[in-house]
Protein backbone atom coordinates (compact mmCIF):
# COMPACT_ATOMS: atom_id res chain seq x y z
CA UNK A 1 0.00 0.00 0.00
CA UNK A 2 1.17 3.92 -0.19
CA UNK A 3 0.38 6.57 1.77
CA UNK A 4 -3.25 6.24 2.71
CA UNK A 5 -5.97 8.60 4.46
CA UNK A 6 -5.90 12.11 4.19
CA UNK A 7 -5.97 13.00 0.71
CA UNK A 8 -8.29 14.69 -1.85
CA UNK A 9 -8.08 15.09 -5.89
CA UNK A 10 -6.32 18.17 -5.67
CA UNK A 11 -4.28 18.18 -3.21
CA UNK A 12 -2.44 14.57 -4.28
CA UNK A 13 0.99 16.56 -5.96
CA UNK A 14 1.41 18.88 -3.27
CA UNK A 15 1.14 16.29 -0.25
CA UNK A 16 3.34 13.74 -2.27
CA UNK A 17 1.41 11.16 -0.81
CA UNK A 18 -0.18 9.64 -3.86
CA UNK A 19 1.83 6.70 -5.41
CA UNK A 20 0.72 7.83 -8.63
CA UNK A 21 1.96 11.46 -10.35
CA UNK A 22 -1.52 12.28 -10.83
CA UNK A 23 -3.63 15.69 -11.57
CA UNK A 24 -7.16 15.29 -12.19
CA UNK A 25 -8.70 17.18 -14.88
CA UNK A 26 -10.25 19.69 -12.60
CA UNK A 27 -10.97 23.31 -12.19
CA UNK A 28 -7.42 25.11 -11.96
CA UNK A 29 -7.24 26.19 -8.28
CA UNK A 30 -10.08 23.79 -6.60
CA UNK A 31 -8.75 22.39 -3.23
CA UNK A 32 -10.37 19.67 -1.71
CA UNK A 33 -10.81 19.42 2.04
CA UNK A 34 -8.83 16.53 4.04
CA UNK A 35 -11.31 13.15 3.81
CA UNK A 36 -10.31 11.17 6.55
CA UNK A 37 -11.02 7.47 5.57
CA UNK A 38 -12.55 5.16 8.02
CA UNK A 39 -10.33 3.24 10.22
CA UNK A 40 -8.90 -0.12 8.32
CA UNK A 41 -9.62 -3.72 10.47
CA UNK A 42 -7.89 -7.05 9.87
CA UNK A 43 -9.80 -8.88 7.29
CA UNK A 44 -12.12 -11.47 8.83
CA UNK A 45 -12.81 -15.20 7.80
CA UNK A 46 -14.91 -15.74 5.27
CA UNK A 47 -18.11 -17.08 6.37
CA UNK A 48 -19.86 -19.94 4.85
CA UNK A 49 -22.85 -18.91 2.79
CA UNK A 50 -25.81 -18.72 5.34
CA UNK A 51 -29.06 -20.74 4.11
CA UNK A 52 -31.48 -19.30 1.78
CA UNK A 53 -33.88 -17.05 3.16
CA UNK A 54 -37.79 -18.33 2.64
CA UNK A 55 -39.69 -16.47 -0.29
CA UNK A 56 -41.35 -12.97 0.72
CA UNK A 57 -44.88 -12.48 -0.45
CA UNK A 58 -45.83 -12.24 -3.92
CA UNK A 59 -43.91 -9.09 -5.37
CA UNK A 60 -44.18 -7.06 -8.54
CA UNK A 61 -41.52 -5.77 -11.16
CA UNK A 62 -42.26 -2.06 -10.57
CA UNK A 63 -40.83 0.79 -13.07
CA UNK A 64 -37.63 2.39 -12.78
CA UNK A 65 -34.30 3.42 -14.01
CA UNK A 66 -31.65 1.73 -14.92
CA UNK A 67 -31.25 -1.86 -13.23
CA UNK A 68 -34.47 -0.99 -11.80
CA UNK A 69 -36.33 -0.20 -15.30
CA UNK A 70 -39.89 -1.97 -15.89
CA UNK A 71 -39.08 -3.90 -19.11
CA UNK A 72 -38.25 -2.15 -22.25
CA UNK A 73 -40.70 -1.49 -24.87
CA UNK A 74 -41.07 -4.67 -27.55
CA UNK A 75 -39.20 -6.80 -24.99
CA UNK A 76 -42.55 -8.82 -24.50
CA UNK A 77 -42.52 -9.75 -28.13
CA UNK A 78 -42.09 -13.39 -27.64
CA UNK A 79 -45.54 -13.80 -25.36
CA UNK A 80 -47.79 -11.37 -27.17
CA UNK A 81 -46.80 -11.50 -30.87
CA UNK A 82 -45.52 -14.86 -31.55
CA UNK A 83 -41.58 -16.42 -30.75
CA UNK A 84 -40.55 -15.86 -34.49
CA UNK A 85 -41.80 -12.42 -35.03
CA UNK A 86 -39.45 -9.86 -35.08
CA UNK A 87 -39.09 -5.73 -33.94
CA UNK A 88 -37.23 -4.00 -32.06
CA UNK A 89 -36.86 -7.21 -30.50
CA UNK A 90 -37.39 -10.75 -31.49
CA UNK A 91 -35.80 -14.37 -30.42
CA UNK A 92 -32.08 -15.42 -31.28
CA UNK A 93 -33.88 -19.32 -30.84
CA UNK A 94 -37.39 -19.09 -31.69
CA UNK A 95 -37.63 -22.88 -31.96
CA UNK A 96 -36.55 -23.08 -28.25
CA UNK A 97 -40.07 -22.51 -25.95
CA UNK A 98 -39.81 -20.80 -23.07
CA UNK A 99 -39.15 -22.00 -19.34
CA UNK A 100 -41.38 -21.39 -16.66
CA UNK A 101 -40.25 -22.48 -13.20
CA UNK A 102 -42.43 -21.69 -10.18
CA UNK A 103 -42.19 -18.10 -8.83
CA UNK A 104 -41.03 -19.60 -5.07
CA UNK A 105 -38.03 -21.73 -6.85
CA UNK A 106 -37.07 -18.38 -8.60
CA UNK A 107 -37.24 -16.41 -5.30
CA UNK A 108 -35.26 -18.74 -2.98
CA UNK A 109 -32.64 -18.79 -6.14
CA UNK A 110 -32.18 -14.92 -5.93
CA UNK A 111 -31.80 -15.08 -2.28
CA UNK A 112 -28.70 -17.85 -2.77
CA UNK A 113 -27.48 -15.90 -4.93
CA UNK A 114 -26.44 -12.67 -2.96
CA UNK A 115 -23.15 -12.43 -1.24
CA UNK A 116 -24.41 -11.23 1.83
CA UNK A 117 -20.62 -9.67 3.05
CA UNK A 118 -20.97 -5.89 3.79
CA UNK A 119 -19.30 -3.46 2.05
CA UNK A 120 -15.58 -3.10 3.32
CA UNK A 121 -14.45 0.17 4.84
CA UNK A 122 -11.11 -0.11 2.41
CA UNK A 123 -11.12 -1.93 -1.03
CA UNK A 124 -7.66 -3.36 0.46
CA UNK A 125 -9.90 -5.74 2.24
CA UNK A 126 -11.28 -7.11 -0.46
CA UNK A 127 -9.83 -10.65 0.17
CA UNK A 128 -13.07 -12.95 -0.35
CA UNK A 129 -12.28 -14.64 -3.36
CA UNK A 130 -14.61 -12.24 -5.72
CA UNK A 131 -12.02 -10.37 -7.20
CA UNK A 132 -11.54 -11.21 -11.14
CA UNK A 133 -7.96 -10.05 -11.35
CA UNK A 134 -8.24 -9.74 -15.06
CA UNK A 135 -10.99 -7.25 -15.36
CA UNK A 136 -10.74 -3.81 -13.91
CA UNK A 137 -13.66 -2.46 -12.35
CA UNK A 138 -14.41 0.57 -14.91
CA UNK A 139 -15.19 -2.60 -17.53
CA UNK A 140 -18.66 -3.19 -15.81
CA UNK A 141 -19.39 0.46 -15.77
CA UNK A 142 -18.54 0.75 -19.88
CA UNK A 143 -20.37 -2.18 -20.13
CA UNK A 144 -23.38 -0.60 -18.56
CA UNK A 145 -22.75 2.36 -20.73
CA UNK A 146 -23.03 0.49 -23.50
CA UNK A 147 -25.62 -0.96 -22.91
CA UNK A 148 -27.78 2.35 -22.46
CA UNK A 149 -26.73 3.05 -26.08
CA UNK A 150 -27.94 0.20 -27.22
CA UNK A 151 -31.06 0.47 -25.70
CA UNK A 152 -32.15 3.97 -25.79
CA UNK A 153 -35.46 4.69 -27.31
CA UNK A 154 -36.26 7.88 -28.63
CA UNK A 155 -39.21 7.44 -30.36
CA UNK A 156 -41.65 9.68 -29.63
CA UNK A 157 -44.04 8.66 -27.15
CA UNK A 158 -47.04 8.81 -29.95
CA UNK A 159 -45.22 6.54 -31.74
CA UNK A 160 -44.70 4.42 -28.99
CA UNK A 161 -48.27 3.80 -27.88
CA UNK A 162 -49.35 3.13 -31.26
CA UNK A 163 -47.01 0.93 -31.00
CA UNK A 164 -46.56 -0.87 -27.75
CA UNK A 165 -44.72 -4.08 -29.20
CA UNK A 166 -42.13 -1.99 -30.69
CA UNK A 167 -42.60 -3.75 -34.24
CA UNK A 168 -42.47 -0.93 -36.90
CA UNK A 169 -41.66 2.10 -34.72
CA UNK A 170 -38.82 1.84 -32.60
CA UNK A 171 -34.95 3.27 -32.58
CA UNK A 172 -32.10 1.09 -33.73
CA UNK A 173 -29.94 -0.75 -31.49
CA UNK A 174 -26.94 0.91 -33.57
CA UNK A 175 -24.20 2.19 -30.92
CA UNK A 176 -24.25 5.66 -31.62
CA UNK A 177 -24.49 7.52 -28.71
CA UNK A 178 -27.60 8.49 -28.69
CA UNK A 179 -27.69 9.54 -24.66
CA UNK A 180 -24.60 12.19 -25.81
CA UNK A 181 -25.97 13.48 -28.56
CA UNK A 182 -29.65 13.12 -28.63
CA UNK A 183 -31.98 13.94 -31.46
CA UNK A 184 -28.81 16.88 -32.68
CA UNK A 185 -28.80 20.44 -31.84
CA UNK A 186 -32.21 21.11 -33.57
CA UNK A 187 -34.23 19.19 -31.52
CA UNK A 188 -32.21 19.00 -28.07
CA UNK A 189 -30.49 21.59 -27.63
CA UNK A 190 -30.65 21.63 -23.76
CA UNK A 191 -27.73 18.70 -24.97
CA UNK A 192 -25.91 21.91 -26.46
CA UNK A 193 -23.49 24.39 -25.80
CA UNK A 194 -25.83 27.52 -26.06
CA UNK A 195 -22.79 29.64 -27.21
CA UNK A 196 -21.37 27.15 -29.64
CA UNK A 197 -23.83 24.37 -30.44
CA UNK A 198 -20.68 22.20 -32.10
CA UNK A 199 -20.01 21.88 -28.42
CA UNK A 200 -21.55 19.28 -26.14
CA UNK A 201 -22.60 21.17 -22.66
CA UNK A 202 -20.47 20.41 -19.66
CA UNK A 203 -21.58 21.58 -15.71
CA UNK A 204 -19.79 22.50 -12.80
CA UNK A 205 -20.40 21.79 -9.21
CA UNK A 206 -20.32 24.63 -6.41
CA UNK A 207 -17.25 22.94 -5.61
CA UNK A 208 -15.35 23.51 -9.41
CA UNK A 209 -15.38 19.78 -10.16
CA UNK A 210 -16.63 19.55 -14.15
CA UNK A 211 -19.64 17.75 -13.95
CA UNK A 212 -22.68 16.85 -16.05
CA UNK A 213 -25.65 19.43 -16.80
CA UNK A 214 -28.00 19.45 -14.24
CA UNK A 215 -31.24 21.03 -13.45
CA UNK A 216 -31.93 22.74 -10.37
CA UNK A 217 -33.18 19.25 -8.87
CA UNK A 218 -29.83 17.90 -9.49
CA UNK A 219 -31.28 15.16 -12.13
CA UNK A 220 -28.50 15.78 -15.14
CA UNK A 221 -29.56 17.54 -18.63
CA UNK A 222 -28.25 14.07 -20.41
CA UNK A 223 -30.23 11.99 -23.24
CA UNK A 224 -30.74 8.96 -21.39
CA UNK A 225 -31.07 9.52 -17.35
CA UNK A 226 -30.06 6.15 -16.83
CA UNK A 227 -26.67 6.98 -17.04
CA UNK A 228 -27.30 9.25 -13.85
CA UNK A 229 -28.23 6.52 -12.11
CA UNK A 230 -24.85 6.10 -10.21
CA UNK A 231 -22.13 7.81 -9.92
CA UNK A 232 -19.55 6.34 -12.14
CA UNK A 233 -21.38 5.93 -14.96
CA UNK A 234 -22.41 9.44 -14.90
CA UNK A 235 -18.60 10.06 -14.75
CA UNK A 236 -18.06 7.73 -17.90
CA UNK A 237 -20.75 10.04 -20.02
CA UNK A 238 -18.98 12.97 -18.61
CA UNK A 239 -15.87 11.90 -20.46
CA UNK A 240 -17.36 11.09 -23.76
CA UNK A 241 -18.77 14.56 -23.71
CA UNK A 242 -14.89 16.29 -23.46
CA UNK A 243 -14.26 13.90 -25.85
CA UNK A 244 -16.57 15.10 -28.75
CA UNK A 245 -15.77 18.57 -27.84
CA UNK A 246 -11.72 17.96 -27.64
CA UNK A 247 -12.24 16.88 -31.70
CA UNK A 248 -14.38 20.48 -31.83
CA UNK A 249 -11.76 21.99 -30.60
CA UNK A 250 -8.98 20.18 -32.81
CA UNK A 251 -10.90 21.73 -35.63
CA UNK A 252 -12.81 19.06 -36.77
CA UNK A 253 -16.52 19.94 -37.75
CA UNK A 254 -19.69 19.11 -35.67
CA UNK A 255 -20.31 16.14 -37.82
CA UNK A 256 -16.14 15.20 -38.26
CA UNK A 257 -16.12 15.36 -34.04
CA UNK A 258 -19.47 12.90 -33.68
CA UNK A 259 -18.14 10.36 -36.03
CA UNK A 260 -14.93 10.34 -34.31
CA UNK A 261 -16.25 9.75 -31.11
CA UNK A 262 -18.72 7.56 -32.03
CA UNK A 263 -15.69 5.20 -33.72
CA UNK A 264 -13.27 5.58 -30.73
CA UNK A 265 -16.77 4.25 -28.84
CA UNK A 266 -17.08 1.10 -30.72
CA UNK A 267 -13.35 0.90 -30.96
CA UNK A 268 -13.59 0.13 -27.06
CA UNK A 269 -16.52 -2.08 -27.42
CA UNK A 270 -14.74 -4.21 -29.88
CA UNK A 271 -11.33 -3.92 -28.76
CA UNK A 272 -11.13 -3.69 -24.57
CA UNK A 273 -14.73 -4.31 -23.63
CA UNK A 274 -15.17 -7.99 -25.56
CA UNK A 275 -11.62 -8.60 -25.55
CA UNK A 276 -11.98 -8.97 -21.94
CA UNK A 277 -15.41 -10.18 -21.94
CA UNK A 278 -15.97 -12.76 -24.06
CA UNK A 279 -12.02 -13.52 -25.47
CA UNK A 280 -9.94 -11.99 -28.34
CA UNK A 281 -10.36 -16.16 -29.60
CA UNK A 282 -14.02 -15.45 -29.87
CA UNK A 283 -13.79 -12.05 -31.63
CA UNK A 284 -11.60 -13.60 -33.69
CA UNK A 285 -14.02 -16.76 -34.89
CA UNK A 286 -16.57 -13.91 -35.93
CA UNK A 287 -14.95 -10.53 -37.17
CA UNK A 288 -12.18 -10.91 -39.76
CA UNK A 289 -11.24 -7.34 -40.30
CA UNK A 290 -9.62 -6.35 -44.45
CA UNK A 291 -6.83 -4.30 -45.12
CA UNK A 292 -8.47 -1.32 -47.51
CA UNK A 293 -12.43 -2.90 -47.37
CA UNK A 294 -15.38 -3.11 -44.50
CA UNK A 295 -14.77 -6.16 -42.30
CA UNK A 296 -16.51 -9.26 -42.69
CA UNK A 297 -18.59 -10.76 -39.49
CA UNK A 298 -20.05 -14.50 -39.39
CA UNK A 299 -22.69 -14.90 -37.30
CA UNK A 300 -23.96 -18.34 -36.79
CA UNK A 301 -27.27 -17.76 -34.55
CA UNK A 302 -27.23 -14.19 -34.70
CA UNK A 303 -30.11 -13.69 -37.77
CA UNK A 304 -32.02 -10.75 -37.68
CA UNK A 305 -34.69 -10.78 -40.55
CA UNK A 306 -34.52 -6.51 -40.79
CA UNK A 307 -30.75 -5.48 -41.83
CA UNK A 308 -31.88 -2.32 -41.95
CA UNK A 309 -33.18 -2.23 -38.62
CA UNK A 310 -32.03 -5.28 -36.70
CA UNK A 311 -33.44 -6.52 -33.74
CA UNK A 312 -32.53 -7.08 -30.60
CA UNK A 313 -32.21 -11.04 -28.93
CA UNK A 314 -34.04 -11.26 -25.73
CA UNK A 315 -31.51 -14.39 -24.89
CA UNK A 316 -28.71 -11.37 -25.35
CA UNK A 317 -30.62 -8.51 -23.54
CA UNK A 318 -32.63 -10.24 -20.71
CA UNK A 319 -29.69 -13.11 -20.25
CA UNK A 320 -26.57 -13.29 -21.69
CA UNK A 321 -25.86 -9.01 -21.32
CA UNK A 322 -26.90 -9.08 -17.83
CA UNK A 323 -23.58 -10.90 -16.68
CA UNK A 324 -22.50 -6.95 -15.76
CA UNK A 325 -24.80 -7.13 -12.60
CA UNK A 326 -22.66 -10.22 -10.74
CA UNK A 327 -19.28 -8.07 -11.40
CA UNK A 328 -20.77 -4.59 -9.61
CA UNK A 329 -18.69 -4.33 -6.57
CA UNK A 330 -20.41 -3.28 -3.00
CA UNK A 331 -17.88 -0.22 -2.80
CA UNK A 332 -15.25 1.38 -4.77
CA UNK A 333 -11.97 3.14 -3.91
CA UNK A 334 -12.49 6.44 -5.71
CA UNK A 335 -9.25 8.32 -4.94
CA UNK A 336 -6.24 7.30 -3.06
CA UNK A 337 -7.79 5.99 0.71
CA UNK A 338 -10.84 6.45 0.32
CA UNK A 339 -13.36 4.00 -0.13
CA UNK A 340 -17.32 4.75 -1.07
CA UNK A 341 -20.54 1.97 -0.78
CA UNK A 342 -21.45 1.98 -4.11
CA UNK A 343 -25.49 2.07 -2.90
CA UNK A 344 -26.33 2.17 1.04
CA UNK A 345 -26.39 5.50 3.18
CA UNK A 346 -25.94 9.13 2.36
CA UNK A 347 -22.52 9.29 1.14
CA UNK A 348 -22.29 6.59 -1.66
CA UNK A 349 -22.60 6.54 -5.19
CA UNK A 350 -26.53 7.03 -6.03
CA UNK A 351 -26.82 9.31 -8.69
CA UNK A 352 -29.30 11.97 -9.97
CA UNK A 353 -27.32 14.67 -8.17
CA UNK A 354 -24.19 16.95 -8.21
CA UNK A 355 -21.26 15.17 -8.13
CA UNK A 356 -20.07 15.66 -5.07
CA UNK A 357 -16.59 15.69 -3.52
CA UNK A 358 -15.84 12.25 -1.82
CA UNK A 359 -17.48 10.68 -5.46
CA UNK A 360 -14.62 12.10 -8.04
CA UNK A 361 -13.43 9.00 -9.51
CA UNK A 362 -9.21 8.90 -10.25
CA UNK A 363 -9.87 6.64 -12.96
CA UNK A 364 -6.90 5.18 -11.97
CA UNK A 365 -8.47 2.80 -9.94
CA UNK A 366 -10.91 1.42 -12.36
CA UNK A 367 -8.57 1.25 -15.40
CA UNK A 368 -5.06 0.49 -16.73
CA UNK A 369 -4.24 3.89 -17.43
CA UNK A 370 -0.94 4.62 -19.63
CA UNK A 371 1.76 6.58 -17.94
CA UNK A 372 0.61 5.57 -14.03
CA UNK A 373 1.90 2.74 -11.53
CA UNK A 374 -0.55 0.06 -11.23
CA UNK A 375 -2.18 0.67 -7.54
CA UNK A 376 -2.19 -1.94 -5.43
CA UNK A 377 -5.87 -2.03 -4.75
CA UNK A 378 -7.13 -1.24 -7.98
CA UNK A 379 -11.30 -1.41 -7.96
CA UNK A 380 -11.07 -5.26 -9.63
CA UNK A 381 -14.57 -6.29 -10.86
CA UNK A 382 -16.05 -9.54 -9.02
CA UNK A 383 -15.95 -12.61 -10.94
CA UNK A 384 -18.29 -13.51 -13.21
CA UNK A 385 -20.56 -15.80 -11.23
CA UNK A 386 -23.46 -16.35 -9.47
CA UNK A 387 -22.89 -14.22 -6.40
CA UNK A 388 -24.48 -10.68 -6.73
CA UNK A 389 -23.03 -8.01 -4.01
CA UNK A 390 -25.19 -7.32 -1.21
CA UNK A 391 -26.33 -3.28 -2.39
CA UNK A 392 -28.50 -5.21 -5.07
CA UNK A 393 -30.23 -7.27 -2.92
CA UNK A 394 -32.47 -4.10 -2.19
CA UNK A 395 -31.88 -1.85 -4.87
CA UNK A 396 -32.15 2.11 -4.03
CA UNK A 397 -35.48 4.36 -4.71
CA UNK A 398 -33.04 6.32 -7.41
CA UNK A 399 -32.56 2.69 -9.60
CA UNK A 400 -36.46 1.61 -8.67
CA UNK A 401 -39.58 2.87 -7.25
CA UNK A 402 -40.56 1.48 -4.03
CA UNK A 403 -44.05 0.50 -4.52
CA UNK A 404 -46.03 -1.21 -2.25
CA UNK A 405 -44.84 -5.30 -3.64
CA UNK A 406 -42.20 -4.00 -5.65
CA UNK A 407 -39.35 -6.54 -6.15
CA UNK A 408 -35.82 -4.81 -5.13
CA UNK A 409 -33.58 -7.49 -5.45
CA UNK A 410 -31.61 -7.28 -8.93
CA UNK A 411 -31.20 -11.07 -8.97
CA UNK A 412 -35.31 -12.07 -8.30
CA UNK A 413 -36.12 -8.92 -10.71
CA UNK A 414 -33.76 -10.90 -13.78
CA UNK A 415 -35.20 -14.22 -12.79
CA UNK A 416 -38.82 -13.12 -13.30
CA UNK A 417 -37.86 -10.93 -16.26
CA UNK A 418 -36.81 -13.93 -17.82
CA UNK A 419 -39.88 -16.14 -17.17
CA UNK A 420 -42.31 -13.17 -17.78
CA UNK A 421 -40.64 -12.46 -21.33
CA UNK A 422 -40.47 -16.05 -22.55
CA UNK A 423 -36.80 -17.13 -22.22
CA UNK A 424 -35.92 -20.72 -23.32
CA UNK A 425 -33.50 -22.79 -20.33
CA UNK A 426 -30.12 -22.40 -20.33
CA UNK A 427 -29.56 -26.23 -21.33
CA UNK A 428 -32.12 -26.25 -24.27
CA UNK A 429 -30.28 -23.17 -25.53
CA UNK A 430 -26.37 -24.75 -25.02
CA UNK A 431 -27.97 -27.58 -27.19
CA UNK A 432 -28.96 -25.24 -29.48
CA UNK A 433 -25.63 -23.97 -30.07
CA UNK A 434 -24.12 -27.14 -30.11
CA UNK A 435 -22.34 -26.77 -26.62
CA UNK A 436 -22.34 -29.58 -24.17
CA UNK A 437 -25.23 -28.61 -21.78
CA UNK A 438 -24.63 -28.51 -18.24
CA UNK A 439 -26.71 -30.90 -16.01
CA UNK A 440 -28.55 -29.07 -13.68
CA UNK A 441 -26.77 -31.24 -10.48
CA UNK A 442 -23.66 -29.25 -11.76
CA UNK A 443 -25.42 -25.99 -11.48
CA UNK A 444 -26.51 -26.33 -7.97
CA UNK A 445 -30.08 -26.78 -8.54
CA UNK A 446 -31.31 -29.52 -7.20
CA UNK A 447 -35.03 -28.89 -6.11
CA UNK A 448 -36.89 -31.47 -8.33
CA UNK A 449 -39.26 -28.41 -9.77
CA UNK A 450 -37.00 -27.23 -11.64
CA UNK A 451 -37.02 -30.46 -14.33
CA UNK A 452 -33.66 -30.57 -14.95
CA UNK A 453 -33.63 -26.95 -16.71
CA UNK A 454 -32.29 -23.29 -15.52
CA UNK A 455 -32.92 -20.01 -16.01
CA UNK A 456 -31.20 -18.64 -19.21
CA UNK A 457 -29.07 -16.09 -16.86
CA UNK A 458 -28.18 -18.27 -14.50
CA UNK A 459 -26.95 -20.66 -16.34
CA UNK A 460 -24.91 -18.04 -18.14
CA UNK A 461 -23.20 -16.72 -14.75
CA UNK A 462 -23.01 -20.52 -13.66
CA UNK A 463 -21.02 -21.46 -16.90
CA UNK A 464 -18.61 -18.66 -16.47
CA UNK A 465 -18.23 -19.92 -12.64
CA UNK A 466 -17.38 -23.27 -13.58
CA UNK A 467 -14.95 -22.09 -15.74
CA UNK A 468 -13.09 -19.85 -12.97
CA UNK A 469 -15.21 -16.59 -14.05
CA UNK A 470 -12.67 -14.56 -15.38
CA UNK A 471 -15.04 -14.29 -18.78
CA UNK A 472 -18.03 -15.46 -20.15
CA UNK A 473 -18.50 -19.25 -20.93
CA UNK A 474 -19.27 -20.50 -25.04
CA UNK A 475 -23.05 -19.96 -24.32
CA UNK A 476 -22.69 -16.48 -23.38
CA UNK A 477 -19.72 -15.24 -24.40
CA UNK A 478 -21.06 -16.66 -28.11
CA UNK A 479 -24.36 -14.65 -27.61
CA UNK A 480 -22.77 -11.87 -26.47
CA UNK A 481 -20.30 -11.48 -29.10
CA UNK A 482 -22.41 -12.32 -32.01
CA UNK A 483 -25.22 -9.97 -31.31
CA UNK A 484 -22.60 -6.69 -30.73
CA UNK A 485 -20.45 -7.70 -33.58
CA UNK A 486 -23.46 -8.25 -35.96
CA UNK A 487 -24.99 -5.16 -35.02
CA UNK A 488 -21.97 -3.21 -35.64
CA UNK A 489 -21.58 -4.77 -38.93
CA UNK A 490 -24.94 -3.65 -39.94
CA UNK A 491 -24.70 -0.05 -38.52
CA UNK A 492 -23.41 1.64 -42.18
CA UNK A 493 -21.77 4.37 -40.63
CA UNK A 494 -20.07 2.26 -38.12
CA UNK A 495 -15.83 2.06 -38.13
CA UNK A 496 -16.39 -1.63 -39.14
CA UNK A 497 -17.50 -0.03 -42.51
CA UNK A 498 -14.90 2.30 -42.93
CA UNK A 499 -14.44 2.03 -46.88
CA UNK A 500 -10.45 1.92 -46.40
CA UNK A 501 -10.52 0.83 -42.83
CA UNK A 502 -9.96 2.84 -39.79
CA UNK A 503 -8.01 2.78 -36.57
CA UNK A 504 -7.20 5.00 -33.72
CA UNK A 505 -3.32 5.08 -32.58
CA UNK A 506 -1.89 1.79 -31.54
CA UNK A 507 -2.72 1.02 -28.77
CA UNK A 508 -5.80 2.28 -27.97
CA UNK A 509 -7.76 0.71 -24.99
CA UNK A 510 -9.88 2.58 -22.02
CA UNK A 511 -7.25 4.45 -20.72
CA UNK A 512 -5.69 5.77 -23.42
CA UNK A 513 -9.73 7.08 -24.11
CA UNK A 514 -9.77 8.99 -20.86
CA UNK A 515 -6.16 10.67 -21.73
CA UNK A 516 -7.72 12.19 -24.81
CA UNK A 517 -10.59 12.74 -23.27
CA UNK A 518 -8.70 15.21 -20.85
CA UNK A 519 -10.21 13.43 -17.80
CA UNK A 520 -6.86 12.79 -16.46
CA UNK A 521 -3.45 14.27 -16.75
CA UNK A 522 -0.44 12.74 -16.14
CA UNK A 523 2.59 14.33 -14.91
CA UNK A 524 4.98 14.68 -18.17
CA UNK A 525 2.37 13.23 -20.38
CA UNK A 526 1.22 16.37 -23.06
CA UNK A 527 -1.78 18.50 -21.46
CA UNK A 528 -4.84 17.69 -23.41
CA UNK A 529 -5.73 20.55 -24.89
CA UNK A 530 -7.63 19.59 -27.84
CA UNK A 531 -8.10 16.27 -29.17
CA UNK A 532 -6.82 15.78 -32.60
CA UNK A 533 -7.44 12.62 -35.23
CA UNK A 534 -4.68 10.68 -35.39
CA UNK A 535 -6.20 7.68 -36.30
CA UNK A 536 -5.97 6.20 -40.21
CA UNK A 537 -8.47 8.51 -41.88
CA UNK A 538 -10.39 7.45 -44.49
CA UNK A 539 -10.44 8.60 -48.16
CA UNK A 540 -13.68 10.17 -49.55
CA UNK A 541 -16.03 12.79 -49.37
CA UNK A 542 -17.92 11.73 -46.10
CA UNK A 543 -14.85 13.07 -44.65
CA UNK A 544 -15.40 16.17 -45.39
CA UNK A 545 -18.50 16.51 -43.08
CA UNK A 546 -21.35 19.63 -42.83
CA UNK A 547 -22.42 20.21 -39.28
CA UNK A 548 -25.63 18.47 -38.49
CA UNK A 549 -28.54 20.01 -36.68
CA UNK A 550 -30.22 15.99 -36.56
CA UNK A 551 -28.54 12.52 -36.56
CA UNK A 552 -27.99 12.50 -40.15
CA UNK A 553 -25.32 9.43 -40.09
CA UNK A 554 -27.64 6.90 -39.95
CA UNK A 555 -30.16 5.65 -42.75
CA UNK A 556 -32.31 3.06 -43.22
CA UNK A 557 -33.10 3.71 -47.43
CA UNK A 558 -32.61 0.40 -49.32
CA UNK A 559 -30.08 1.89 -51.88
CA UNK A 560 -27.65 2.62 -48.97
CA UNK A 561 -24.22 1.47 -49.17
CA UNK A 562 -23.77 -2.22 -48.80
CA UNK A 563 -22.67 -2.65 -44.72
CA UNK A 564 -19.65 -5.07 -43.45
CA UNK A 565 -21.03 -8.56 -44.86
CA UNK A 566 -22.55 -10.21 -42.49
CA UNK A 567 -22.55 -14.08 -43.48
CA UNK A 568 -25.29 -15.99 -41.97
Amino acid sequence: MGTRGQSGPADLKEKGVSRRNILAGLAAGVVLPVVATAPAHAAKPVKPTPPPLPPREKKVLSEGRGHGKGDLRGSDIAVKEGRSKQGRFGLMFPGLQGFAPDDVLLAGLAQQMIDRTPPHSDVKLSNDGFDNPDIPAGIAYLGQFIDHDMTLDLTPLSDQQADPTAIKNFDTPFFDLGAIYGRGPAQDPQLYDPADPRLMKIGRTAEGLDDLPRNADGTAIIGDHRNDENLIVAQLHLAFLKLHNGFVHAGNSFADAQRLTRWHFQWLIVNDFLRMIAGQDVIDSILTTRPGAPAKVECRFYKPGNKQRPMMPIEYSVAAYRFGHSMIRAEYEMTDGLTVPFFGGPRDLRGSRPLPLYAWADWNYFFDIPGLGTPDDRNMTRYIDTKLALPLSELPPTVVKHVDGAILNLAQRNLQRGKMLGLPAGQDVAKAMGVMPIANDRLGLTEPGWNGKAPLWFYILKESELLGGRRLGPVGGRIVAEVILGILALDKTSYLNAPKGWAPPAPYACGDFLLQAGVITVEGHPEQEGVEDEGEELEGEELEGEELETDELETDEADADEPAEVLG
